[in-house]
């Protein structure tokens, strides 16, 4: 193995080894692992080196490339809003989007 920057760790190499002979994981679920870790490091030095010259942009980098997805409540938000036309009365939607809009977003 090389030492390239982009290289996984030889921890993670052998977690992956065992998980393969040991047949817990399938070889599909081994190799996207390997391309989220492989897409993750390189991120991951193209906001270090970003940041040199603006850390803003940096973190708007890494927020477009990995936005969180939306949290249990917006997706009952859009979900409501694509029904109420069809299925809820008014005063029906209007109960659900205010009790949903009372949750956390935790």
């Amino acid at each position: 193995m090389t030492d390239h920057p982009i290289t996984p760790p030889p921890e993670l190499l052998k977690q992956w080894e065992d998980n393969w002979f040991d047949e817990r994981e399938h070889a599909d679920v081994l190799l996207i692992q390997a391309y989220q870790a492989g897409a993750d490091a390189e991120l991951d030095a193209c906001c270090k080196w970003v940041s040199e010259e603006s850390p803003i942009a940096a973190t708007e980098l890494r927020a477009a490339r990995r936005p969180k997805p939306p949290s249990l409540k917006e997706q009952a938000l859009e979900a409501l809003s694509e029904m109420e036309d069809e299925c809820l009365m008014v005063t029906q939607a209007a109960t659900i989007r205010r009790a949903l809009e009372a949750l956390s977003d935790d």
